[in-house]
C-alpha cells in the first residue's frame, strides 16, 4: 500500500482474526470561504461537432505551492446521483511555468485528482476532453451537426476545499460558426463564434447550461416585463421553429399562471431552453434561472399528436421554485461531491409533478380532457400497477433509487419500484389538497400551501432549504391536524394512494377502451399497454417490457426479455393480442396461447384470463362537489 488514508477514516474490527479496514478519500472537506487565488478561467472549444467532442483549457489561479486537488463535478442536481460521467473525461494535462506536472488520482475517489504545485506558480493551466456519447448506449447524445447542449459539469474541475459558490468561475465558448445560442448566462463580449460570459460563481455556472444550434429562434413570453422569460429553439430542421400565434400564447399563459399560483418569482431572468430533434436526446432538466428540456422535433408543427408529453415544460418551469430557491435540506450540499441526501425528494420531483400537470391544464397546454384522463393513468399505477408498494417497499424509500438504479432498466419495474417519489407523490399532494378543502370547507386548498411555502422572499434566486418539519408546519399554518402522521402514513406505508380523486368527486374505473392518453402514450413509447387486463406491456416487435408481478402472464410463465412470435396461432400484431383477450373474455372454453422466444427456445404459453380488456378512466361522482375541475381552472 502506497499510503495510509486518514486515522479518522480508519476502521478495523476483529473478526475471526481477520482485520476490516474502511479506506476513504483524502480531499480536503469543502470550507465556507472565498477561493481568493482568483477566478478559473475556463475555455470550451465546442467546434467540433463531427467527433462530438469538448475541448477544455482552464486557468486556475493558486495561492501557494504544495498539493492542490482537483475535482471533476460528482453528484449533480436534478439527477439526485453520483453521475457525473467520469467515464467521458479524458486527456487531462496539467501545467505550471510552463512544465507539465504529473497528476495521481486519488486512490478511493476517481472524481479528484492530485497535482503538485511547484514554488513561483500562480496559477496552473488544465487541458481536457469531454468525450460526449456517440450514441444513446453511452448516454445522453449532446452534440449533432445541428445542436449542442453544453453542461459546465462536464466541461470543468475545480479546486477542492470550498464551497462552489464561494469559487468565481469566467467562462467563455467558441461554438460552430454561425451558431446561435440561448442561455442564463450573461453576455460580457462576442468576438465572432468566441462568446464570452460575465464572471459568476461556479455553483451557478453549473447551474447554467447552454442550448446552441444552426436553427435557432427565440421568442419572448413575457414582453415589457422587468423580469424577462424566454423561450430558446434549437431544431433538426428549421421547418421545426414554426410556431403559431395560440401556441405562443399558450406559452405566455404558462408563466402567468405560475406567478398567480406562487405570488413572486426567484431569478432575474429566465430562459427555457428547447431542443426539438431526433438526434439530441430528449430532456428534462430543472436550473433555477433555466431549464433544459428536449422533445421530438414535431412538438409545434404536429401540436395535437404529441400533447402527451406537453407538461414538460410546466414541470421544469416550477422547479424553479420547487427544487433549485426551495430545496430539501439534504440536497442542499456546499460543492459537487459532496454526498447528496433524497429523502424529500416526495416533494421536490412529487410535488413538482402534481404542479406541471396542474398548470399544464390551468395555462392550456392541456386541456381539462387531457388532464383528467393523465391523471387516471397514474392512479391506475397506484391502484393495480406497483404491486412491490402494496408488500414490501413503500414510497419513501424510493427515494433512494437515483443512487441505486440510476435510471437503469429494471427486470420488474412494477415490483421493485422506480421513483415512485414523482407519481406517487403526485397522487399524495392530490390527497392533501382534498384534505385541505375538507379541512376549512373549501376556503383553502394547495395554492395556499404553493404560495406561502415557495412563493416566499421575491427575487431572491439563492438557496432556501426545507425540512419535512417544515412542510408539516406551513400545513398546520394553513389548517390545523396532525400532518406530520398523515403524510409519513403514505411515505412510509403500503396502502392505497388514491384517495384524493374521492375527495375531488371522481371514482377511478376500467372498461374496454383505451383513453386517448393511453393511445397517446403507446405511440410516443412504441407499446402495447395490457397492464390491467394481462399484466404486461409489449415494445416493438413483440418484445416484452414489463410483466406485472403475479399477474396473469407472470403466472402463465412471461417474463421481460421474451418476445412474443404468435398469437393463438398467427404472427404477433398489437390488434391481434388485443382480439385474443376480447375472444377469451367472450368465450369462456378458449384461452390465449402465446408462442414465445427465449434467447433460442421457442415455448407455447398458455393464460387463462377472462376479464377482457381493461383501461383506466375516472368517472364523476355525483353525491359530491367537483373540486378537480375548480383545482385546474385557469387562475
Amino acid at each position: 500500500m502506497k499510503r495510509t488514508p486518514l486515522a479518522a477514516a480508519l476502521l478495523a474490527i476483529a473478526l475471526g482474526g481477520t482485520a476490516i479496514v474502511a479506506f476513504a478519500d483524502d480531499v480536503p472537506a469543502p470550507q465556507n470561504a472565498p477561493y481568493s487565488a482568483g477566478a478559473l478561467k475556463i475555455e470550451v472549444d465546442a467546434t467540433d461537432i463531427a467527433h462530438r467532442v469538448f475541448r477544455v483549457h482552464e486557468t486556475i489561479p493558486v495561492a501557494a505551492a504544495g498539493r492542490l486537488t482537483l475535482l471533476y463535478p460528482q453528484w449533480l442536481p436534478g439527477n439526485h446521483a453520483p453521475s457525473g460521467p467520469i467515464d467521458k473525461f479524458a486527456g487531462l494535462t496539467v501545467k505550471a511555468n510552463g512544465k507539465v506536472l504529473p497528476w495521481t488520482r486519488d486512490e478511493y475517489n476517481v472524481y479528484a485528482f492530485n497535482v503538485d504545485v511547484p514554488q513561483g506558480a500562480g496559477e496552473v493551466e488544465v487541458d481536457f476532453q469531454f468525450l460526449s456519447p456517440q450514441d444513446t448506449r453511452q448516454g445522453r447524445v449532446v452534440m449533432t451537426p445541428e445542436m449542442l447542449n453544453l453542461q459546465w459539469n462536464t466541461v470543468t474541475v475545480y479546486p477542492a476545499g470550498y464551497y462552489a459558490r464561494q469559487i468565481k468561475a469566467e467562462p467563455s465558448v467558441k461554438l460552430p460558426a454561425g451558431w446561435q445560442f440561448g442561455s442564463a448566462l450573461e453576455v460580457a463580449a462576442q468576438d465572432g463564434d468566441n462568446v464570452h460570459f460575465k464572471p459568476i460563481n461556479y455553483d451557478d455556472l453549473v447551474d447554467s447550461p447552454i442550448y446552441a444550434g444552426k436553427y435557432f429562434k427565440r421568442l419572448d413570453l413575457d414582453p415589457g416585463a422587468s423580469t424577462p422569460v424566454h423561450l430558446n429553439l434549437v431544431a433538426d430542421d428549421p421547418k421545426y421553429l414554426e410556431v403559431t400565434p395560440e401556441q405562443l400564447k399558450i406559452h405566455r399563459q404558462l408563466v402567468q399562471q405560475m406567478y398567480k399560483l406562487y405570488g413572486a418569482h426567484h431569478y432575474d431572468h429566465y430562459d427555457f431552453l428547447l431542443s426539438l430533434s431526433d438526434k439530441m436526446s430528449g430532456n428534462g432538466l430543472e436550473h433555477h434561472r433555466s431549464s433544459e428540456n428536449g422533445t421530438p422535433p414535431a412538438y409545434f408543427t404536429e401540436w395535437e399528436k404529441g400533447w402527451v408529453m406537453r407538461d414538460l415544460l410546466s414541470h421544469e418551469f416550477n422547479h424553479s421554485w420547487d427544487g433549485k430557491y426551495r430545496r430539501g435540506a439534504d440536497l442542499a450540499t456546499p460543492n459537487f461531491n459532496v454526498t447528496m441526501g433524497d429523502s424529500l425528494l416526495w416533494v421536490y420531483e412529487g410535488q413538482t409533478q402534481f404542479w406541471g400537470q396542474v398548470v399544464a391544464a390551468r395555462s392550456g397546454l392541456w386541456s381539462d380532457k387531457q388532464y383528467l384522463e393523465m391523471v387516471a393513468a397514474v392512479a391506475a399505477t397506484y391502484d393495480k400497477g406497483r404491486p412491490g408498494l402494496a408488500s414490501w417497499r413503500n414510497v419513501q424509500d424510493t427515494t433512494n433509487d437515483p443512487t441505486i438504479a440510476t435510471r437503469r432498466p429494471l427486470p420488474y419495474r412494477n415490483y421493485q419500484g422506480s421513483e415512485d417519489y414523482y407519481s406517487a407523490g403526485e397522487m399524495i399532494w392530490l390527497d392533501v389538497d382534498g384534505k385541505l378543502r375538507e379541512l376549512t370547507g373549501g376556503k383553502k386548498t394547495i395554492d395556499d400551501f404553493g404560495k406561502a411555502f415557495f412563493g416566499v422572499n421575491p427575487g431572491a434566486w439563492d438557496v432556501d432549504p426545507y425540512t419535512f418539519e417544515e412542510v408539516v408546519k406551513t400545513l398546520n399554518d394553513i389548517s390545523p391536524y396532525d400532518w406530520a402522521s398523515y403524510l409519513r402514513t403514505r411515505l412510509d406505508g403500503h396502502g392505497p394512494l388514491t384517495g384524493g380523486l374521492a375527495s375531488h368527486g371522481w371514482k377511478l374505473v376500467y372498461n374496454d377502451k383505451p383513453s386517448d392518453a393511453i393511445k397517446a402514450m403507446e405511440m410516443f413509447r412504441h407499446v402495447t399497454d395490457l397492464t390491467y387486463s394481462l399484466g404486461v406491456s409489449i415494445g416493438k416487435e413483440g418484445a416484452i417490457n414489463d410483466v406485472l408481478w403475479d399477474g396473469p402472464a407472470f403466472n402463465a410463465g412471461l417474463s421481460p426479455g421474451m418476445t412474443i412470435v404468435a398469437v393463438n396461432g398467427h404472427g404477433f400484431d398489437s390488434d391481434a393480442i388485443k382480439e385474443a383477450v376480447t375472444a377469451a373474455a367472450k368465450d369462456s372454453g378458449q384461452s390465449i396461447e402465446l408462442l414465445v422466444k427465449n434467447f433460442d427456445e421457442y415455448k407455447t404459453l398458455r393464460i387463462d384470463y377472462r376479464g377482457g380488456l381493461k383501461y383506466p378512466h375516472l368517472e364523476r361522482d355525483s353525491s359530491k362537489p367537483d373540486t378537480l375541475s375548480q383545482l385546474i381552472k385557469a387562475k
